[in-house]
């Protein structure tokens, strides 16, 4: 009767071992879940944060380049009215400039 008991004491520490191992079977699997889950949102964040910072990167970088080109529109515009008004000077003083030459070759010192 006795190796009854211890059998059936057996049993009954096999059935708890089986159970035992379930229930770790069963956390881990919950544990690999939520680690999966939680590497998930991590990855939707850094994505969402990733497009932001591109958006907020190509707004600045589309400022900085729009202001450059009315910059240059504005150089270009500046330079072209200083080389009419050189362009104007030279013609105005040429002729005095041309005679001024010509009355320095022609003359002669001793």
């Amino acid at each position: 009767m006795e190796s009854m008991k211890g059998q059936g004491g057996i049993q009954m520490l096999q059935t708890a071992e089986q159970e035992a191992q379930q229930i770790v079977s069963t956390a881990r699997n919950l544990k690999l879940k939520r680690l999966k889950q939680a590497k998930d949102e991590a990855e939707r964040e850094a994505a969402l944060y990733r497009s932001h910072m591109e958006a907020e990167y190509q707004s600045k970088l589309s400022e900085t380049t729009g202001s450059s080109g009315s910059t240059v529109k504005r150089l270009e515009e500046e330079t072209e009215v200083q080389i009419k008004k050189l362009k104007e000077t030279s013609s105005k003083s040429s002729p005095e400039i041309v005679k001024l030459i010509i009355n320095y070759v022609t003359t002669v010192k001793n």
